[in-house]
């Protein structure tokens, strides 16, 4: 859904089939997602039209965890700072709508 070749209106009728089949199949598992993706439907339909998710900050924020974990019994917060700056470089990140065409692979 996320890859960017379905529009919004396909997503979200994808996002209600999958919801009526989930909730009459009568298995808790997909009867509990499916009310789940029914009370977040506007989330991700928020997301698909807005091409933004998490992903990359989740990346980045695990990535960081883990260089803290490696720095653990230096003697000052500086120095782990310094690690992660220099492990992960600077970090730019670019909203949609913020984008340039240019600037677009």
């Amino acid at each position: 859904m996320f890859a960017g070749d379905l529009s919004e209106a396909e997503v979200a009728m994808l996002l209600d089939r999958f919801c009526s089949k989930a909730s009459r199949s009568g298995l808790k598992p997909f009867v509990t997602v499916a009310q789940t993706i029914r009370k977040r439907r506007a989330g991700i339909l928020a997301a698909v039209r807005l091409g933004i998710n998490n992903a990359r900050h989740e990346g980045l924020n695990r990535r960081v965890r883990l260089i803290i974990n490696r720095a653990y019994g230096f003697h000052s917060a500086n120095a782990a700072l310094a690690l992660i700056m220099i492990t992960l470089g600077p970090i730019e990140h670019v909203l949609p709508h913020e984008r340039t065409k240019a600037a677009d692979p």
